[in-house]
């Protein structure tokens, strides 16, 4: 999935359209239950949220931790406004302290919160360990990371289509073409591990849609998945990965999915770690 913000350089395969900005938002709204579900942070504690991009995933952070104080930090100060007014709507009243800065050079102390909340951001970065040892620095010791990423590798669908597999494969493409990983949920437990934390805890947390479950086939089939996927057709074609008549013919394929007798499934890694007191250098 993805969450545009604090890419480090690294490119945005979907890129910043106000309909991009309200997919994250629909994207944010459906999937809420199953990204927060166990995470809560205790009032008075520091959290620093990267990548917050148009704050969609902040207004669930400040609704879970009313007392917490939460800095949402992303690279583009279109998008923090667009986060700023999102929170201000859907959040009032809501205390979140907003940063214009890049993943790689971060203008905290070392040490200076007691957990981090990454959402949808490894996957856009070309080196996703050396940005969690970033991390790591201005997290103090035993605070938690937690991590959630998608994984388009675990996308599960019927009726089966190899078209419909093809133009996933061409946002997978496309993503790796500008440094990202679209793949990258699979890896989250190794990176975290070579960046130096400790206690590494990763849980799947799987959508499945049918027709019994039409808020997911529509929020989620549609409104999330097909929706990320059709936004790259532009790109898709340019780069020659598919001709026009067989990606439209994927794309209809994907949403037979979404009919009465189509199912979806697709799981996302949450992982929560710990950074240690021995203070040993991050990984590289």
């Amino acid at each position: 999935m993805t969450s545009s913000g604090a890419r480090a350089k690294a490119g945005y395969v979907h890129g910043y359209s106000e309909r991009e900005a309200a997919r994250l938002g629909d994207q944010a709204d459906t999937l809420a239950e199953l990204v927060h579900a166990g995470t809560a942070y205790p009032a008075g504690s520091r959290v620093l949220e990267i990548g917050c991009g148009v704050g969609a995933q902040t207004v669930h952070l400040v609704r879970a931790s009313p007392g917490a104080h939460i800095t949402a930090v992303d690279h583009s100060a279109d998008s923090l406004a667009q986060a700023r007014a999102r929170v201000a709507a859907h959040a009032p009243g809501a205390h979140v302290e907003w940063c214009h800065a890049d993943l790689a050079d971060l203008p905290f102390s070392d040490a200076e919160f007691d957990h981090v909340f990454v959402c949808f951001v490894l996957e856009h970065l070309p080196n996703p360990r050396r940005a969690l040892a970033a991390l790591r620095r201005v997290l103090r010791p035993e605070g938690t990371i937690t991590v959630v990423e998608g994984d388009h590798g675990s996308a599960l669908f019927h009726p089966a289509s190899a078209y419909a597999r093809a133009v996933i494969d061409c946002q997978v493409e496309l993503q790796s073409l500008v440094g990202g990983n679209a793949l990258i949920g699979r890896q989250v437990q190794p990176l975290l591990a070579g960046a130096g934390y400790d206690d590494i805890v990763v849980r799947p947390r799987t959508v499945y849609a049918d027709r019994t479950r039409p808020a997911l086939v529509d929020g989620f089939t549609r409104g999330t998945f097909i929706a990320m996927v059709e936004s790259v057709r532009g790109e898709a074609l340019a780069a020659g990965l598919m001709s026009a008549a067989d990606w439209d013919r994927g794309i209809a394929d994907l949403r037979r999915t979404a009919r009465a007798d189509g199912t979806f499934h697709y799981t996302f890694f949450k992982a929560v770690a710990v950074r240690p007191v021995d203070g040993a250098a991050p990984g590289r």
